[in-house]
């Protein structure tokens, strides 16, 4: 039986970490059903590790309906959340429309980027029903206007604005917050504000918990890996040796 989404803010008062992964397939999705994460993400990073775009802007609503069936199919024990791609929250009635759509699909949770300029769509999601995780930090669908990947928080300003934006979040009812890529001693200090977890991914060491791409971890995507992940395995490697060694077998028994 799967635990409540309540269970993420449950964990952070009792002292204990969260761990997740990303899934975006039945059977990665099933193999990870069995590993004792507390949430697998459908994450839209799907555009880039999956279907081979350069950011996540490409990503459409019928893209995460698709993968998170996908990823439903497989799991049983374990809370699912799935991202609100690009362009789905440009409004409070769009966001809560298609967070029902992903709610139906069979999300547990629903995650949405941005702070407190999100904030009518977030309680417009939470007051329909559906639990919320945030993204604060940097945000992958404003990768273009951002001009890149940076890390975030390191100004006083800034890092203001990200801890208003987090409170907020956490006081509007959110049930985890991710923090990607903030200045490690930012994030550990707005992990110290909340009472909901925050979800580090490349913020250092001091979030309530940790989330990384499934494919960065198990070395699956070899042309792109980040400087914060460490590959526990190299996937790629043993797929392309099968694969070569099956080639040659077919070929030489051809003659």
């Amino acid at each position: 039986m799967k635990p409540s989404p309540n269970s993420l803010r449950e964990a952070k008062a009792i002292g204990r970490r969260l761990a997740s992964l990303t899934a975006y397939d039945y059977p990665t999705a099933r193999l990870l059903d069995d590993c004792g994460l507390d949430f697998v993400l459908v994450g839209d990073s799907l555009g880039m590790v999956v279907l081979g775009h350069p950011d996540t802007t490409h990503v459409t609503m019928a893209d995460m309906l698709h993968h998170t069936r996908a990823v439903v199919r497989g799991v049983s024990k374990t809370l699912i959340a799935v991202d609100l791609p690009f362009g789905s929250c440009s409004t409070p009635e769009l966001a809560v429309q298609n967070a029902r759509l992903l709610r139906d699909a069979g999300a547990d949770l629903v995650k949405l980027e941005g702070g407190r300029e999100c904030l009518p769509s977030i309680e417009a999601i939470l007051c329909d029903g559906i639990p919320l995780i945030g993204h604060l930090g940097m945000l992958p669908q404003r990768v273009i206007e951002e001009r890149g990947y940076h890390i975030k928080g390191k100004s006083g300003p800034e890092a203001d604005r990200l801890l208003a934006d987090a409170i907020t979040i956490d006081q509007a009812g959110a049930s985890a917050l991710v923090l990607e890529l903030v200045h490690a001693p930012l994030a550990e200090a707005i992990s110290k504000k909340l009472i909901c977890p925050t979800v580090g991914i490349g913020s250092g060491n001091e979030c309530d918990g940790s989330i990384l791409v499934l494919h960065d971890l198990i070395g699956l995507f070899p042309w792109f890996r980040p400087k914060f992940a460490t590959a526990r395995t190299d996937v790629a490697t043993a797929i392309q040796q099968a694969v070569r060694e099956f080639s040659e077998e077919v070929k030489r028994s051809a003659n």
